[in-house]
C-alpha cells in the first residue's frame, strides 16, 4: 500500500484593476470551480485539506506552534518540557512558557492561519464534491462520494478540534458559509461531533483507495471517543473506544519503542498518524516533520546541527521514578531528593560525572528523554552539556520521541537538513486509547476495567529492553523496574492512577497541558511544579496561573480584519 502524497495545493486569489474588462476574464493564478469541478480535481482538493495535517502551508521554517507534535502549545505550556535553545531565541515561545502570551504572539497566528486553512480545504472539497455529483459531467459512484465527504469531514473535525483547544472561542466555518467575518460567540464542539459521527457512519475499517494515511472508521471512532471524553461523557465515549481496542491485536504484542521508529510506521498500534516524507517529491523537505525541526540535541558528537529547543523538564525525568513495589509516586514525593544528572556539578565532579545505576526507575524515561552517560539510539552515549545548548535554559536533558537513528539519516531526513525527518507523528495511537478507556471507566465507577487496561499499558512497558552500556560490559545503566498496580482501592486513587500513567505514556507527545485543562488541574499542578522547578530553571519562579491560562488570545491581526466581528478571549 502506498502513502498518500500530501501535495500542497493553494488557490491563490489576486487583486488587481477593476476595470469591467479585466472582470470578464478568466483570473490566471486562480483554480477556478469550474477547473476543480472532477474527479481528479475534486480528489486534488482532498489531497491538500490532507496536507495540512503537518501544520505546513508552504516552506519549511516556522511552523513550530502548528506543527502536530504539540510539543509548544501541548507540551512546554506543561510540567513535561521546557522551550530550551537559549534565553534570546524565540523570545514569543518564552512568554507562551510562562504563560504570558499576547494578542500579538506570531506562534498563535501561524496556528490559527494553518489550522483554518485547514478548515477552509476541507470546505471546498465539499464544495467542489457537491457542484461535481449535481454536473451532467462524469462523477463519482455515490459510494465514493459519500467517502469523500467522510474523508473531508473527519478532517475538518480535527482541525476544529485543534483550534478549540487552544482558543476556546472560534468561529465555526463550513462549506455554506458565506460571510466575511463570522463571530465567536458560539460553541463548536456539535459542530465537530457531527462530522466525527458521521465520519463514523460512512467511513469503512479499511478507505477503499488502499493508501496509507487515508482516514477510516477506526480512526473516527477514535477521534469522536476522545472528543465525548473532553466533553465528559463518558458513557458516550466509552464504547467507541473499546471498538477500537477490539480492533487491535493486545497492545502488549506490540514494541513501544515502535511508535517512535521511522522503520516501523503505520503498524498495529498507531490509529491516526500525520504521514511525513522527505527527499524525492520534489518539496525540499516540505511535506516532513518540519512542526520539529527546532527540536534535536544541539553540539558535541549529537548528530543534528539545529537547534537544541524542546528539552524534558527535571520534574518529568523525576516522574519516572518508581518505589520497592514498582509503582510511581502518586503523591508527587518523587520530587524529594531528586535525580538531575549532573546538572549542579562543577569541576571535578562535573567532569569525572557516571550514571548513577542504582536508580530505580521505569524503563520508559530513556525511550522520553536522553541524559548523560546512557545510550542515545544508536549516537552513542549521551554526553551532557555539551549535547544541550544553553543549560540554563533548558535544564540537562533532551528530546528522543521525535528524533531518529543516524543510520536512517540518509533516507530518512530532507537533503541537505538533517533536522527535517520523514518520522509520522501519531495524533492518536493505541496506548491513548487505552488509557482514554480507562479514564471512561473511572468515572463511570468501574475501577477493575480501568485497572485492567492500566495495567496493560505497564505490562507493555515493563518488555522494554533496558539501555546498557558496551563500555562496561553491557550492564544496565539504571534499575528498571515497571509493576503492575495490585488493584484501585477507591475512584480518587484509580483517577490519579491513570492520569499519572497518560504522563509516563504519552510524555512529550502533545496531550499534557490539553490534558491538565479538560481535567481541571492546571493551577493544581502547575503551580507546584513550578516551585519545584524554579530550583534548576529561574524563568518559573513565581510564575502563576488564571483562569485565562487554559486558552490564548485571538490573534490580533484576525481581531482588526474581522472588523469588530471576533471578540477577544475574557482575560486578554
Amino acid at each position: 500500500m502506498k502513502k498518500i502524497n500530501y501535495i500542497i495545493i493553494a488557490m491563490i486569489l489576486v487583486t488587481v484593476s477593476c476595470k469591467k474588462e479585466f472582470l470578464d476574464k478568466r483570473p490566471q493564478a486562480e483554480l477556478t470551480t469550474e477547473q476543480l469541478t472532477s474527479i481528479n480535481g475534486v480528489e486534488g482538493v482532498l489531497t491538500g485539506a490532507y496536507s495540512l495535517l503537518n501544520g505546513n502551508a508552504n516552506g519549511t521554517w516556522g511552523n513550530y506552534s502548528s506543527g502536530p507534535s504539540q510539543w509548544l502549545l501541548g507540551e512546554v505550556t506543561s510540567d513535561d518540557a521546557h522551550k530550551g535553545s537559549n534565553d534570546g531565541d524565540q523570545p514569543n515561545m518564552n512568554l507562551i512558557q510562562t504563560h504570558q502570551p499576547s494578542s500579538t504572539n506570531d506562534n498563535l497566528s501561524i496556528f490559527w492561519d494553518r489550522y483554518f486553512e485547514g478548515v477552509s480545504r476541507c470546505n471546498n472539497t465539499l464544495k467542489v464534491l457537491a457542484a461535481l455529483q449535481a454536473s451532467d459531467g462524469v462523477k463519482f459512484s455515490d459510494a465514493r462520494a459519500l467517502e469523500i465527504q467522510a474523508e473531508a469531514r473527519l478532517l475538518r473535525a480535527h482541525y476544529n478540534f485543534f483550534l478549540a483547544r487552544v482558543f476556546k472561542n472560534v468561529p465555526l466555518i463550513t462549506e455554506a458559509t458565506t460571510e466575511p467575518a463570522v463571530d465567536n460567540s458560539g460553541d463548536i464542539y456539535p459542530a465537530i461531533v457531527s462530522d466525527l459521527q458521521f465520519a463514523v457512519e460512512n467511513l469503512a475499517v479499511v478507505n477503499s483507495q488502499a493508501q496509507v494515511g487515508r482516514v477510516n472508521k477506526i480512526i473516527a471512532q477514535a477521534y469522536l471517543g476522545k472528543v465525548y471524553l473532553y466533553q465528559k461523557k463518558y458513557a458516550e465515549a466509552l464504547p467507541l473506544f473499546q471498538a477500537v481496542i477490539a480492533s487491535r491485536p493486545a497492545l502488549t504484542t506490540m514494541q513501544y519503542k515502535d511508535n517512535f521508529d521511522i522503520t516501523k510506521e503505520n503498524g498495529p498500534e498507531s490509529i491516526f498518524a500525520v504521514q511525513h516524507a522527505v527527499g524525492g517529491d520534489g518539496t525540499g523537505g516540505d511535506n516532513g516533520n518540519v512542526g520539529d525541526m527546532l527540536n534535536y540535541p544541539y553540539g558535541g558528537s549529537a548528530k543534528t546541527t539545529c537547534c537544541g529547543f524542546y528539552q524534558p523538564s527535571v520534574d518529568l525525568a523525576n516522574s519516572f521514578k518508581v518505589n520497592a513495589a514498582g509503582l510511581p509516586f502518586l503523591d508527587n514525593s518523587y520530587r524529594q531528593n531528586p535525580y538531575t544528572s549532573d546538572l549542579l556539578l562543577s569541576g571535578a565532579a562535573k567532569t569525572s560525572y557516571q550514571v548513577d545505576r542504582t536508580l530505580t526507575i521505569d524503563p520508559r524515561m530513556d525511550y522520553t528523554l536522553g541524559r548523560r552517560g546512557v545510550p542515545y539510539r544508536d549516537w552513542g552515549i549521551m554526553e551532557g552539556d555539551s549535547w544541550i545548548r544553553e543549560v540554563a535554559s533548558g535544564g540537562p536533558f533532551v528530546p528522543y520521541k521525535n528524533s531518529i537513528d543516524f543510520a536512517m539519516f540518509t533516507s530518512g531526513t530532507a537533503p541537505g537538513a538533517t533536522n527535517i525527518n520523514g518520522l509520522n507523528v501519531n495524533i492518536i495511537r493505541l496506548a491513548d486509547v487505552y488509557l482514554m478507556a480507562a479514564e471512561c471507566q473511572v468515572e463511570l465507577g468501574d475501577l477493575a476495567g480501568a485497572l485492567t487496561l492500566v495495567n496493560q499499558v505497564r505490562a507493555r512497558a515493563a518488555l522494554l529492553p533496558a539501555a546498557t552500556d558496551k563500555a562496561v560490559g553491557g550492564t544496565p545503566v539504571a534499575n528498571y523496574q515497571v509493576k503492575p498496580y495490585p488493584v484501585f482501592p477507591t475512584q480518587d486513587y484509580a483517577r490519579t492512577a491513570v492520569r499519572f500513567e497518560r504522563r509516563l505514556e504519552l510524555a512529550m507527545e502533545g496531550h499534557r497541558f490539553y490534558d491538565l485543562v479538560r481535567w481541571g488541574a492546571l493551577k493544581s499542578t502547575l503551580e507546584p511544579y513550578f516551585a519545584f522547578e524554579g530550583a534548576y530553571t529561574k524563568y518559573l519562579n513565581g510564575v502563576t496561573i488564571t483562569p485565562e491560562d487554559e486558552y490564548f488570545p485571538i490573534p490580533q491581526d484576525q481581531l482588526d480584519r474581522s472588523n469588530g466581528v471576533l471578540k477577544q478571549n475574557p482575560g486578554y
